[in-house]
């Protein structure tokens, strides 16, 4: 009934779906990426922050405008000194702030820092969002070998099956013993079924990724064993603590909150602000009457505002304690982040050599315990476990592979680079 149920879960056949390589599952995948376009359009918004402070640094705010006016009755227009019924204004204003407290200057600095903060953030968000296709794409290739380690299995039992009822015909063996084949065979079929249903998941999802409706085959990678590392853990802890996105955010973070600080400062000290006005009066538009222009120096010095200073400042200032915590927390978490994913490499290598070695140990004691069941020598329970220990080491090498692949992803991601070449976007 099990197997029948699983039957329905065949596998899209992979001739219809298309095939990507890594580097084009990267290239499309991260301008789909949710996160990712949010960084981008913060950056994009950071970039106009910064225009915008550099800008009422040196140049004036300027704004135009009119108005027509009809009355009920004529009143007098002071654009012809006559009495009328409508009135035409044009006007134009212009301000700007000579001395403001070194506050534009903070401003400026801030909009620099958040800017330098949401560069380094659309770098995070890039290499998460790889983080999560690499993860797929992996998924999809790994599924495709654990398939083909179930479907050797499902065929060593089908050969363990024959051989077993060839000796229970003979009289060598007990009729258990192909009844323990029979459901070892069974065993085997639902794990091919298992494992082609998690398969098209896999698919799926990188199908999702990379936006590719109906999912995605992976192109096969490089069997070759994994590479050293280019930089040395203490390498890769400067490294991360130099141009690791994490970290550059919390310093552009605490930079610019030591500018909002100093902002808010200056609301303290008096600003000068000059000021501009042009206005043409008339009774028809456009105006081309009287035309009145003024210009004016003030001066204002806030004295008292219930205190709405120092809260703001207080505000500021916690906001600036807090930024500079996480940035020296995360500078003290360095060396134990990067060597939980140096290591993390390092010991996915370590493990794949050792599971390449327990494959042909396995293979090894499974041929023995074949010929030595087919001669009589050993029971079937012997055969069986050998033939499940060839499995799991198969297995093994598969996982292990694709970990160490993945763990040299999660070090790409935390110091913001890549560590090889095979990845790069076409």
């Amino acid at each position: 009934m099990i197997v029948a149920v699983l039957m329905a879960l065949q596998v899209v056949s992979t001739d219809s779906l298309p095939t990507v390589t890594l580097a084009e599952a990267l290239h499309r995948g991260a301008s789909l990426d949710p996160n990712y376009v949010r960084a981008l359009g913060q950056r994009n918004d950071a970039e106009w922050s910064r225009r915008a402070a550099l800008s009422a640094l040196i140049l004036p705010s300027i704004s135009l405008s009119t108005d027509y006016q009809l009355y009920s009755r004529d009143i007098f227009n002071i654009g012809t000194s006559n009495l009328a019924g409508t009135i035409t204004t044009a006007r134009a204003d212009a301000r700007y702030e000579i001395f403001a407290g070194g506050r534009k200057l903070a401003e400026l600095s801030r909009s620099r820092a958040e800017l330098e903060g949401t560069q380094a953030n659309e770098v995070q968000a890039h290499f998460a969002a790889a983080l999560l296709i690499e993860s797929n794409y992996y998924d999809v290739l790994s599924g495709r070998e654990l398939l083909d380690v179930a479907r050797a299995q499902l065929q060593r039992s089908q050969e363990g099956l024959a051989a077993a009822r060839a000796r229970v015909v003979s009289g060598a063996a007990v009729q258990t013993d192909s009844l323990q084949f029979i459901l070892d065979r069974d065993q085997a079929r639902v794990n091919v079924l298992r494992v082609e249903a998690s398969l098209q998941v896999s698919r799926l999802q990188l199908g999702r990724r990379i936006g590719q409706p109906g999912g995605a085959n992976a192109a096969a990678l490089d069997t070759l064993p994994a590479r050293e590392l280019p930089y040395t853990l203490p390498q890769a802890v400067q490294l991360a603590l130099e141009q690791g996105p994490a970290w550059k955010i919390s310093r552009a973070t605490e930079r610019a909150a030591e500018a909002s600080l100093r902002a808010r400062k200056a609301a303290y000290i008096p600003s000068i602000v000059l000021s501009g006005n042009g206005t043409i009066f008339d009774a028809t538009w456009p105006p081309s009457g009287l035309s009145r222009a003024s210009f004016t120096v003030g001066v204002i010095w806030p004295i008292w505002d219930n205190f709405q200073r120092e809260l703001a400042i207080s505000r500021a200032r916690t906001t600036h304690e807090v930024s500079r915590a996480v940035r020296e927390d995360l500078e003290r978490a360095a060396e134990s982040d990067v060597t939980a994913a140096y290591t993390t490499y390092t010991t996915a290598r370590a493990v794949l050599d050792i599971s390449r070695t327990a494959v042909v140990v396995a293979r090894e004691n499974y041929r023995v315990q074949q010929t030595r069941y087919r001669a009589g020598a050993t029971t079937i329970l012997d055969l069986l476990e050998a033939q499940n220990r060839l499995t799991e080491a198969e297995a093994g090498v598969v996982r292990s592979q694709y970990a160490a692949r993945l763990a040299v992803a999660g070090l790409e991601a935390i110091l913001g680079q890549r560590l090889f070449s095979d990845k790069d976007q076409p």
